[in-house]
């Protein structure tokens, strides 16, 4: 869902201001919820901009890139390893708590996949599978 523009962020929160009317009426006449309304008005007394924020960027990865490298040198060393003997593996060595399904989503961003018990490079795998393969 995209931001509301500035253009209408400062039509509802003048209508508001210039107006007598509530600020269920205003949103209702807008078409924007109540907390909306709210949250522009908190801004605008604090005298922050009206303007749409960036996006927050979301959580930072667990591995590091030094960790990764750590990890795709580990899983090629002992390629029959699994899932939960490499998370020990990472806990024991580097003291880092990482889940099962971290592990797994970085080895395929590694392009490494799980064949026959074995980690294999993706460029190392007779022909690619359908499904699979580099994103």
């Amino acid at each position: 869902m995209k931001a509301y523009s500035l253009d209408l962020r400062q039509r509802v929160v003048s209508a508001y201001l210039n107006g007598v009317e509530s600020i269920r009426e205003v949103s209702e006449q807008f078409q924007v919820s109540e907390s909306f309304l709210k949250k522009m008005l908190a801004r605008q007394r604090s005298g922050d901009t009206l303007a749409p924020r960036g996006h927050g960027g979301g959580k930072k990865k667990a591995l590091s890139d030094k960790h990764r490298k750590w990890i795709l040198k580990t899983v090629l060393d002992e390629p029959d390893m699994t899932l939960g003997e490499l998370q020990e593996r990472v806990t024991d060595k580097k003291q880092l708590t990482v889940s099962v399904p971290t592990l797994s989503r970085e080895l395929r961003e590694l392009n490494l996949r799980r064949k026959k018990n074995l980690w294999q490079l993706v460029s190392a795998t007779p022909g690619n599978e359908p499904g699979i393969g580099a994103r």
